[in-house]
Formats: structure tokens, sequence, C-alpha cells
């Protein structure tokens, strides 16, 4: 708690040597007043100083990192393989909808079931060898290609582009699941 009220105040020598360079650094590139310049190095040396004390403010737990399992989610080669069959042919479904020309639900079913299909597809291509990812790459690539723009082609209701992009989306989910 001493290091966050040392690094909160004003006097701090660390913040008093960050801001005269700082400061000087600033008048010299850009020829801005004195009264400008130390208005930018305030604002600089408080955001430092803010970030500063709140790495030193946290336990242990979080000092080592973010947590980033909202954005990587903890899924095994297991699990990705065991569930790629099923959202992939779940993706498939989007059919009857678009026979319907239900635009707007095909486009968010087709969206929920593709994030589902592309978390299991990616982690199953960095369990590969990397002999073999190339290839799933590019076939990843392929599907989802195709699933963004047939969703375009649901926003703007041209039934023949959807259904040529749900033809490739089809190719492309029968190749992926006859290397898998």
């Amino acid at each position: 708690m001493a290091a966050k009220s040392l690094l909160l105040h004003p006097n701090c020598p660390i913040v008093a040597s960050y801001c005269l360079q700082a400061r000087s650094l600033i008048q010299r590139q850009s020829g801005l007043k004195d009264s400008e310049s130390n208005i930018l190095v305030k604002r600089r040396g408080m955001v430092m100083v803010s970030i500063a004390s709140l790495a030193l403010s946290f336990d242990g737990k979080f000092a080592s990192g973010l947590d980033m399992g909202l954005v990587a989610p903890e899924q095994t080669m297991e699990e990705a393989e065991s569930g790629i069959r099923g959202h992939a042919l779940a993706l498939l479904e989007v059919k009857a909808l678009i026979d319907s020309e239900s635009w707007s639900e095909a486009q968010k079913f087709l969206r929920k079931s593709a994030s589902r299909l592309k978390q299991d597809f990616y982690t199953i291509i960095q369990g590969r060898l990397a002999g073999e990812r190339p290839r799933l790459r590019k076939l990843y690539f392929d599907l989802f290609s195709n699933v963004t723009k047939l969703d375009y082609a649901a926003r703007d209701k041209d039934a023949s582009r959807v259904l040529q992009c749900y033809d490739n989306i089809e190719i492309a989910v029968k190749d992926i699941l006859s290397i898998i």
C-alpha cells in the first residue's frame, strides 16, 4: 500500500522525472508552448501512474496476466473432434430457413452455429501435425468465407447468391468431415 500512495503523490521522484523528460521532448518535437506541453505531460503521467498503481495493488493471482478464457476457450482436442460433426451438420440445417426465405432468422442461425464450428475446427487445426495444417487451413478459409458471403447475401435477400454460397458450404463441410 505504501508503494501505491507513493506513486500517486504529485511530488513522487518517478513522476517528476518522467514529467520533465516528457515535457522537454514534446516541446522540442511539436513546438508547443510550455503550458500546452504541461497538460499533455500531466495526462500521460497520470495514466502511467494509474496503470502502475493498479499493477502493484493486484494480488498474485492476477499479476501474471489477463484471463483470456472468453477469447481462447480451454477446449481439448477430443472435445473439438466429438463436437465438430454435430456443429457442421447443424450449420447445414440453415437450408430450411433459406428455402422459406426467412433471411433474418437464417442469418441468426448461421452466426450461432458457425461460431461453435469455428471454435471446434480451429482447435483441431492447432492440434494437428504441421504437415496437415495447410490443407485444413484452406478448408477453414473456404468454409468461413462462404459463411460470411452467405450472411451478406441473406442480408441483401439475394436468393441465387445465398444458394450458391450454401452449396459451397455444403461441399466444404463434406470435405472437412471426410478428413476428420
